[in-house]
Order: structure tokens, then C-alpha cells, then sequence
């Protein structure tokens, strides 16, 4: 008859084993194969050990030789060939897979669970596991643009060398304006928050008007400088800049990040700026405003004041936004900018390859 095989435990081995059985996270598979080990550990048969643990004799000694072969690396997996066999072959999930990163439906924008079961001829619910297991989801896009300006590393270097090492006796200002900022009122008043309740809003609102708002970010304190107008035309862009020049000590240069909007390059502005030598503006590529750091401000005020907003005026509109400024230059906190050049150069040749192949 063959012999069980014989299981010596070292204190540590035993305190390791212990724990397993003790801990509250570990799966009961592993316990129950731990309290095998433990049990011949103190002389039980495989018949003994299958009696007070409700398994055969064959699975006791199994997991027995399991430990004393690989230790407890044995007996948190089960070898190959075990288990369950999958029900899908893996030709079925590639063609799952190969199928949706291709054309969608002829008739609609893109694959949807129930088009892609009817055509493969597998369940939803399959479709649906395939698809989370290679992190694709059909349902959702983003948005994107590659600059295609000429000068486009130019600039970035230029722009990013800023950021990083900002000259001496100069201050960068970051400077953009965020147009058409409605006030909206609702119809109704909301519903505060509550224990089991978002707090809630009308879906229909009143406008009452817009204003701009003009911002200039210190890139190395994070302070602003603002203002909101009516219009942005050129010549409020010629009233922000003179409020720079006005807020601004008169012995700094300023370096001013700005896109290229027409009001920035106009012949009056241009005019203005020659007879004020200290300006220096610096334009971010065609198609690549997020090199501009005054929309990561936009983003926080937009979040943080406008989106959820309930404005009973124009006017009402303006104090919140200044309000919310003031309370921001209190405690101001810079951005950081930590992308290289050369990786965004890097990662902007491997887009316009991609779409290069695409288009041909």
C-alpha cells in the first residue's frame, strides 16, 4: 500500500500556514488546503484528514505532496490543465476582439453588445466579459487634434523652456481669455444634499447673458491677474494688457503665453506692444492651446464655480468669478509642469505617423 508522505513543519512554516487560516481575506480553497498540511503536520492519516475536513482521501494527499514538493507556492494555484475548461475558444475571442477594433455596423457609429452577439452568434453577456478583459469599450471616444503648424517644435521648446527655468528679472504670465461664460438661473429652486440623495437642479435654465473672462497666471506663484469684459475684441485685449502693465512691477520683462486668437495679432495691438519693449509674447503652436497653463485655471474655476452655478445676472456671474479669484490669489498654488519636450515631440511624430497610414 502506498504510504502518505510524511510532513515536518518548521515553526516558521507553521506560524505561515496559521496565518493563512486565520487571515479573513484569504479564499477558502487555501484555507482548507492549509488545514491539510497543518493536520499531517500532527500525524493524521489522508483518511483522517478527509473525515474532519469533508474531502476524499486522494484530495488530502494530493495537497499533502502539493506542500511538501512546492511549499505554500503549491497551494495557491492549481497546476495547468485543472479547472473549468473554458467554454469560448480562444479563435472565438480573437475574432471577438479582431471585429470590434474594425468597422462598425454598416447601419450604425459603432459596436454595441447585442450587434456584435447577433453577429458573432455568441451570448451578450460573453461579449460584454471579452471586451473587459481587453479593455475595450466601444461606447466611449475622445476627442483629439494634431498640431500641424511647421514651427510647431520651435514653440514647444520655447514654451516649455519657459516653464521650467523662468529668466531672471522676468515674470511668465500665461495669459487666455475663457469667452462666453453664460449666466444661467434656474426655473426652480434645487433640492440640497441629504444621507442618500445627491443634491439636484432643474434641467432647464434661464440665460441672462455672457462675459469674458480675461486671466494672466503667474507661472511661478500661481497668482492671477484678471478682469471680465464685456466683448473680446482687440480692444480688450489692449485693456488686459495695459492692466499687466499697470499690475505688473515696471523693472520685469513679460513673458506672455498666448494663442493665436486674431485679436492678439492685430495691427493695434501690435502697435501698442512696440511701444511697450518689455512685452514678450510667445504664441503656442496652431492646434495646441493645453500648452497654455491658464486652462488648467479655467478647468479649476469651471468645476469648482461655474458648471453648478446658479447666476441671477451678469453681474451676479462677474462677483462670483472675482470673489472666487480673490479667495484663490489668498492661498495661490503654482502649477506644475512636468512634461519633457522631447517626449510631447516624441508622442506627436508617433500621431501624425499613425494618421499618415490611415489616410493613405
Amino acid at each position: 500500500m502506498r504510504r502518505a508522505v510524511l510532513v515536518e513543519l518548521s515553526p516558521e512554516q507553521k506560524q505561515e500556514l496559521s496565518l493563512v487560516v486565520r487571515s479573513g481575506t484569504s479564499p477558502q480553497r487555501l484555507v482548507q488546503r492549509a488545514l491539510v498540511v497543518l493536520l499531517a503536520s500532527e500525524g493524521k492519516t489522508n483518511e483522517e484528514i478527509g473525515v474532519k475536513l469533508g474531502m476524499s482521501r486522494q484530495k488530502a494527499g494530493r495537497w499533502r505532496e502539493r506542500y511538501v514538493e512546492d511549499g505554500l507556492a503549491g497551494l495557491e494555484r492549481d497546476r495547468p490543465g485543472r479547472g473549468r475548461k473554458p467554454r469560448i475558444s480562444h479563435q472565438q475571442r480573437a475574432m471577438v476582439v479582431r471585429k470590434t477594433t474594425g468597422p462598425p455596423p454598416s447601419t450604425q457609429t459603432h459596436w454595441s453588445r447585442r450587434t456584435m452577439a447577433k453577429v458573432t452568434g455568441l451570448g451578450a453577456t460573453t461579449i460584454g466579459a471579452i471586451w473587459r478583459k481587453h479593455g475595450l469599450k466601444p461606447h466611449l471616444t475622445h476627442t483629439f487634434k494634431v498640431s500641424n503648424d511647421p514651427h510647431f517644435a520651435q514653440k514647444l521648446e520655447a514654451i516649455v523652456g519657459l516653464y521650467l527655468n523662468v529668466p531672471e528679472h522676468a515674470l511668465v504670465l500665461s495669459c487666455d481669455e475663457k469667452s462666453q461664460v453664460q449666466a444661467l438661473d434656474r426655473t426652480q429652486p434645487g433640492l440640497p444634499l441629504k444621507k442618500g440623495r445627491a443634491a439636484t437642479y432643474t434641467h432647464d435654465y434661464v440665460r441672462h447673458g455672457t462675459t469674458t473672462l480675461f486671466a494672466a497666471l503667474n507661472v511661478a506663484d500661481g497668482t492671477l491677474i484678471s478682469t471680465c469684459q464685456q466683448r473680446h475684441r482687440h480692444q480688450e485685449w489692449l485693456k488686459f494688457l495695459k492692466l499687466i502693465d499697470a499690475s505688473t512691477p515696471p523693472d520685469k520683462d513679460l513673458h506672455l503665453i498666448v494663442d493665436n486668437y486674431a485679436t492678439h495679432k492685430h495691427p493695434k495691438v501690435k502697435a501698442w506692444l512696440g511701444k511697450h519693449p518689455r512685452f514678450h509674447l510667445h504664441f503656442t503652436p496652431t492646434s495646441a492651446s493645453w500648452l497654455n497653463m491658464v486652462e488648467r485655471f479655467f478647468r479649476e474655476i469651471t468645476t469648482k464655480r461655474l458648471r453648478r452655478g446658479v447666476f441671477h445676472s451678469v453681474e451676479h456671474l462677474i462677483e462670483a468669478i472675482e470673489a472666487y479669484i480673490a479667495s484663490y490669489n489668498e492661498t495661490p498654488s503654482p502649477f506644475v509642469w512636468t512634461a519633457k519636450a522631447s517626449d510631447i515631440l516624441a508622442k506627436v511624430s508617433r500621431a501624425r505617423r499613425k494618421l499618415q497610414l490611415l489616410q493613405q
